[in-house]
């Protein structure tokens, strides 16, 4: 077991420099798993005081994310979601990946009940815009994943593609909503749908292209936890993701991108 632990950053890093994202398997315990579900739970049942909002089951009607909408960003308020932000597994492949220390940008949860929508194809980095470098997600599975209830789809080496800017400024920007704007994928890539088991998580490059399927079942969940990462040397980012936190779980003041770059205009938003 300690070799394990010793070589999976190791590993990780292999993975995701070659093809832009690398699965570690059992990163997160089955203990850690139910703490974050129950934790997640009670903040849509109490509404953490006002910071979560959602529907009813009645007043959504078909549209299951209305009554089970993501929750952004709890490190902001919830200690236990900062903890996991800022986990020392994580920061242990975080730095092999980045070659330096990590800093914690954005958490969300996502419940996707039975019946939910999927994400529109897109490159994080479209929205956070970074400087120098780019982020990096970690995305753990909090149930049992694949193709069926809604798993994410990852398109493997478009890593090293420069970032799509067709949508900036369009009604549609975002990833989420259901009239989101999908980056087609590139003639002659492939995107797969790697399987997980509670605790796994992907770890992916910011210019990654990446999203998922409706979950088509009747029964089965797929909540997950992301969070996103940049590297300590990060110099300026998108205004949506102010403040940043260290992996000792102090904020941290970086100054906001002003500009798009490649995208002209834009200089990114919450995704």
């Amino acid at each position: 077991m300690a070799t394990a632990q010793i070589d999976r950053p190791a590993a990780a890093l292999r993975e995701f420099t070659t093809r832009g994202y690398a699965v570690v398997r059992g990163l997160f315990t089955a203990d850690d798993v139910d703490v974050m579900n129950d934790h997640f739970a009670e903040i849509h049942r109490t509404g953490a005081n006002g910071r979560y909002t959602h529907m009813s089951m009645e007043e959504a009607g078909n549209d299951p994310l209305l009554a089970y909408p993501r929750i952004m960003n709890p490190h902001r308020y919830s200690s236990i979601a900062r903890d996991y932000l800022r986990d020392p597994r994580a920061a242990e492949v975080l730095r092999a990946l980045f070659g330096e220390e990590p800093l914690g940008v954005q958490s969300m949860l996502y419940f996707k009940p039975p019946g939910a929508r999927g994400q529109a194809m897109h490159q994080d980095q479209f929205y956070l815009q970074v400087r120098p470098g780019t982020c990096i997600a970690a995305w753990t599975a909090l149930d049992r994943v694949d193709r069926a209830n809604g798993g994410m789809i990852m398109v493997p080496l478009t890593h090293e593609l420069a970032i799509d800017c067709r949508k900036a400024g369009k009604e549609g920007a975002g990833s989420y909503g259901p009239n989101a704007i999908p980056v087609p994928v590139p003639e002659g890539y492939r995107g797969e749908a790697p399987e997980l088991d509670p605790g796994d998580t992907i770890f992916f490059n910011g210019s990654l292209l990446h999203g998922s399927g409706r979950n088509v079942t009747t029964d089965r969940w797929r909540r997950s936890f992301i969070c996103h990462y940049v590297g300590v040397g990060c110099e300026t980012i998108s205004e949506a993701y102010h403040p940043l936190v260290d992996m000792s779980g102090q904020d941290v003041v970086r100054a906001k991108t002003t500009d798009g770059g490649p995208c002209g205009g834009w200089v990114g938003a919450a995704h």
